[in-house]
């Protein structure tokens, strides 16, 4: 009987040693475990063994049902950088200790290019995030509405766990929103009479104005210039957004005459909300606008991105018209 026994923990104490022995390799620098919600065990163990070196499946199952991971399934982006046992892969697991994902987006014109160029990088998919935003009423006690919840997405690089779903994506994409509109940003917007969504809307206007970013400020001050005295914003780029058409390189007075509240050309005061997600850079140069009095800008003929500013709308045409000839001469019509 005391054989058997020593037999037995003799057993145990050798499998003991082969579930903590870090004999599950990894294939090159790091090896990804990607775990969708709702994944069953049999889902999991196939992407174990497909992106780690299993050596022992049944010890593998072994260690999933004595810590019943089966039953405690977590989703979730899971990156691994050198050996570990069976037993610490099913802890991490069952733990959910995820490796943020970096999700970055820029250049952003709609909430469609908003939500595939996210709805590529986590869980949650382009379909579940435009359906999210589309819906008011997930956000309107939020202060937002349909045309200006963009304003919430700041281009940069920010760290989520991969299984985000569309509201958490929301509702962390808002937090970093309030944080960045810090007391000195909301008091530089209130000197300048503007509410947090009039500067993301101008600001909006100017990054996809403007090519040169010294230029910025500058273009900021002409646009507050027109509000104050009750000129319309006449900004191209609105035009193109209403449109829908963003590969116009010319805007001609035929695209001026459609109607959409988007028109600032035909109509006074903001349009309703940004034309894309307004930049870091593209909010402080309002919020840190030139003051001066150009009330008018055209691009210079040089194509060196940079404008000529104007206080008078004859001088202003003039510069304008040695552009239009520069368009011509490099035949460049719409």
């Amino acid at each position: 009987m005391i054989f058997i026994l020593l037999i037995f923990v003799s057993v145990v104490f050798v499998i003991y040693i082969m579930l903590i022995d870090p004999s599950v390799g990894i294939r090159g620098t790091k090896a990804v475990i990607t775990i969708p919600s709702g994944s069953s065990w049999q889902q999991v163990s196939d992407s174990i063994f497909v992106n780690l070196d299993i050596k022992n499946n049944k010890l593998l199952e072994l260690a999933a049902r004595i810590k019943k991971y089966p039953d405690l399934i977590k989703p979730g982006r899971y990156e691994f950088s050198k050996d570990l046992s069976y037993l610490h892969l099913i802890n991490i697991l069952r733990a959910g200790k995820q490796t943020p994902v970096k999700v970055t987006f820029n250049n952003i014109r709609t909430i469609n290019d908003l939500s595939g160029k996210v709805g590529r990088q986590i869980e949650a998919d382009s379909i579940e995030i435009v359906n999210f935003l589309l819906n008011q009423d997930n956000y309107k006690s939020d202060g937002f509405t349909r045309e200006t919840i963009i304003s919430v997405f700041i281009p940069d690089t920010y760290e989520f766990y991969w299984n985000t779903s569309a509201e958490g994506l929301y509702r962390r994409m808002l937090k970093e929103y309030n944080r960045f509109w810090n007391s000195e940003r909301v008091n530089k917007a209130k000197s300048l009479g503007l509410s947090k969504i009039e500067v993301s809307i101008l600001a909006s206007i100017i990054d996809d104005e403007v090519v040169k970013a010294d230029e910025k400020p500058r273009i900021a001050g002409v646009y507050l210039n027109r509000l104050r005295k009750g000129m319309p914003l006449q900004a191209c780029p609105t035009i193109k957004f209403a449109l829908n058409d963003f590969s116009i390189t010319r805007v001609l007075d035929k695209h001026l005459k459609v109607e959409s509240a988007y028109n600032t050309y035909k109509y006074k005061g903001f349009p309703p909300g940004p034309i894309g997600c307004p930049t870091i850079e593209g909010i402080d140069a309002v919020l840190n606008a030139e003051r001066h009095d150009y009330l008018y800008f055209a691009a210079k003929a040089d194509f060196s991105g940079y404008h000529n500013f104007s206080k008078t709308l004859s001088e202003h045409n003039s510069y304008a018209a040695e552009y239009q000839r520069e368009l011509n001469r490099r035949k460049i019509y719409k």
